[in-house]
C-alpha cells in the first residue's frame, strides 16, 4: 500500500480505540476525530481538502461513526469527482450502529456490523487487509473495549476495566480538540496505551482507576512536579505559542491572538501574555461564541469587547456574546468571522482607549 491512510474516526472509548489499533501498522496516517452532527462533515471536507492538495493517492477510512443517506452520496460523489482528477482514492467506513443501514445497503465501501464494537471490526479488519504488528495485549485490550461498548456485563472483568477506559476517554478534557486536533489525539492515545498496561495486573479496575491522575501529570511534565492544572497550562502555553502565524489578529494596529474553545482564560491567557509580551490582547471564543478577553496593560480590552459584541468589564479582563455565532469544529472557519466582525468594527470603531503601566 502507498496512499496516504486519513483516519477519520468517534471521540469515545471505541472511536480512539480504532485508532491506536492502526498505529500499529506501517502506513503513513493522518487522524480527524469528529462528533455526530455537522462535525462530521466538516471533517470530511477537510480531508477532501488535503487530499485534493496532494499528489498521493489516499485512503479514507472512517471508523465508528455512520453516515447518512446524504452524507455518503455526497462522499461518494466527491471521491468519484476527485478520482476523475487522476487520484486514485478509496473509501473504507466501519461501524456498528444499524442506524447506518441504508447506507450500508448501497455502497460497497460501508462496512456495517452490529454484533461487535468499531475497535473489534478494525481490529479484525486490520489483520486480514493490512500489513500488521500486533502487540501480545492488544487481543486482551480490544476485548475489555468490546466489552463496555458493546455492553456485555457478563464479561464482568472486562467490563468492568472497560468503563475505568471509557471514564478515561470521556473525562479527559484538558486539551481542546478543535484548538489542538493532533495533540488531544495523541494525548488520548497515549492514556490509552498506559491504561493497557493494566490489562494483567490483579483488581486492575481499582488500581488503574487510582493512577489515573498521576498517569495524565506524566503526560504533561517535563521537569518538576506540579498540579495538574499548573502542568497542562504551562503546556497549553506553550502549543499556543507554536500556533502564533496561524492565531494571530490585529485590531487598530494591536496585536492579539485569537483561541477557540480553550477556556481557563484567566489562568492560560494571562501565561500567555506573560510568556509573549509583543502581543496587546489574547482572546478566546466558545462554542456558543462568547468571548474571553485579557490584556497586560497595553490595551483596554474592555473597550474592545465594547465595540466587538456590545460586551464589557475591565482594562485588563473583559467579555461578551457575539451575536449570530456560527459554532465551527475548524479553527479557519472561526477566525473568519473573527476577522468579519474586525474588519466591520475597524471601519466605524473610535480610537482605542488604552492604559499602559506607569
Amino acid at each position: 500500500m502507498q496512499e496516504t491512510i486519513h483516519h477519520l474516526s468517534h471521540i469515545d472509548l471505541d472511536g480512539y480505540s480504532c485508532q491506536l489499533i492502526m498505529k500499529y501498522t506501517p502506513y503513513k496516517i493522518t487522524n480527524y476525530n469528529a462528533n455526530y452532527g455537522a462535525e462530521v462533515k466538516q471533517k470530511l471536507e477537510l480531508i477532501l481538502e488535503n487530499i485534493a492538495s496532494s499528489k498521493e493517492s489516499a485512503l479514507i477510512l472512517i471508523t465508528d461513526l455512520n453516515l447518512t443517506a446524504d452524507e455518503s452520496r455526497w462522499l461518494n460523489s466527491e471521491v468519484i469527482r476527485l478520482s476523475d482528477a487522476n487520484k486514485e482514492i478509496k473509501i473504507t467506513l466501519l461501524d456498528h450502529h444499524g442506524s447506518g443501514e441504508e447506507s450500508a445497503k448501497k455502497y460497497d465501501w460501508y462496512y456495517l456490523d452490529t454484533s461487535r464494537c468499531a475497535t473489534k471490526i478494525t481490529y479484525e479488519y486490520a489483520k486480514n487487509n493490512f500489513e500488521f504488528n500486533e502487540p501480545l495485549w492488544m487481543e486482551k485490550y480490544v476485548s475489555v473495549v468490546n466489552a463496555v461498548d458493546m455492553w456485555i456485563q457478563e464479561e464482568h472483568n472486562n467490563f468492568e476495566l472497560g468503563k475505568v477506559y471509557m471514564r478515561l476517554i470521556s473525562e479527559t478534557k484538558e486539551l481542546n480538540r478543535v484548538m489542538f486536533a493532533n495533540e488531544d489525539e495523541n494525548y488520548k492515545i497515549s492514556l490509552l496505551l498506559e491504561a493497557a498496561k493494566f490489562l494483567n495486573v490483579e483488581n486492575a479496575p481499582i488500581v488503574l482507576d487510582d493512577a489515573i491522575h498521576t498517569i495524565k501529570k506524566e503526560f504533561f511534565r517535563i521537569d518538576k512536579n506540579d498540579t495538574l492544572d499548573n502542568l497542562s497550562t504551562k503546556y497549553i502555553v506553550e502549543l499556543l505559542g507554536k500556533k502564533r502565524d496561524e492565531h494571530t489578529i490585529y485590531y487598530k494596529g494591536y496585536r492579539g491572538f485569537l483561541s477557540y474553545g480553550v477556556g481557563n482564560t484567566s489562568i492560560i491567557g494571562n501565561g500567555f501574555l506573560l510568556a509573549y509580551p509583543e502581543y496587546d490582547f489574547i482572546v478566546d471564543v466558545s462554542y456558543k461564541g462568547t468571548m474571553s478577553l485579557r490584556a497586560n496593560n497595553q490595551v483596554s480590552v474592555s473597550q474592545i469587547s465594547k465595540e466587538w459584541a456590545n460586551g464589557g468589564g475591565h482594562p485588563n479582563a473583559a467579555g461578551g456574546r457575539i451575536i449570530g455565532f456560527k459554532e465551527q469544529f475548524r479553527f479557519d472557519k472561526v477566525k473568519q468571522q473573527i476577522e468579519a466582525i474586525i474588519n466591520d468594527k475597524e471601519a466605524v470603531a473610535g480610537d482605542l482607549e488604552y492604559k499602559k503601566e506607569s
